[in-house]
């Protein structure tokens, strides 16, 4: 392991204690609210007709089951990721159901995803969680590489991070594997090419 690595290893275990114990923190009613529309500066990056990509939160990941909504109401294709397992290559299906959830199915690591008969498509527009992240986009991940795997075979997508403000760090060491941020939202500010 080189330092690098070990550095983002113990950062990512600090970062998700932070995420976690927030997250626990916010009253059922505010956490509801949270994050229920993309604000319209991160709206101006989607182009139209645009197929969405994005997850569904866990660990205290921020929530982006309200950009779901609001993005497949706005009349967006929206996707989920699909992991066959832990080594392999994350792939997004369409998501049909992001009221009830009726078409997912329990994947590695009980996440639920879209089953492998969903139609699988490539978003313009990624919607990313993320463990940490800096004001100019770098993005500390959970450590299994997916999106940047995902979004170096896919560079022409549109990545935006979903975040709560506790995850931001000053800074974060890059490696030659990891892809910047176009812009990252959390429940007060944006942060990207148009800095609120």
């Amino acid at each position: 392991m080189n330092d690098i690595t070990a550095y983002k290893s113990v950062k990512r275990i600090e970062l998700r204690k932070a995420r976690r114990e927030h997250a626990a923190a916010l009253p059922p009613e505010v956490s509801a609210l949270v994050m229920r529309r993309p604000p319209a500066p991160v709206l101006g990056l989607v182009p139209e007709g645009a197929t969405i990509g994005l997850y569904r939160a866990v660990d205290g990941e921020t929530p982006a089951g309200g950009y779901a909504r609001f993005f497949m109401e706005a009349g967006h294709p929206i996707a989920l990721p699909r992991i066959e397992n832990m080594d392999g290559d994350m792939t997004f299906h369409i998501h049909t159901d992001p009221y009830g959830e009726s078409d997912l199915e329990e994947g590695p690591q009980s996440l639920m995803q879209p089953a492998a008969s969903a139609t699988m498509v490539t978003p313009q527009v990624l919607i990313v969680p993320l463990v940490g992240f800096t004001q100019d986009g770098a993005r500390l991940g959970m450590g299994g590489g997916f999106y940047d795997r995902w979004l170096e075979k896919n560079p022409a997508t549109i990545a935006i991070g979903l975040a709560w403000d506790v995850q931001k760090v000053d800074s974060l060491p890059r490696e030659a594997h990891d892809v910047p941020l176009t812009a990252v939202v959390t429940p007060t500010r944006i942060y990207g090419p148009f800095e609120q």
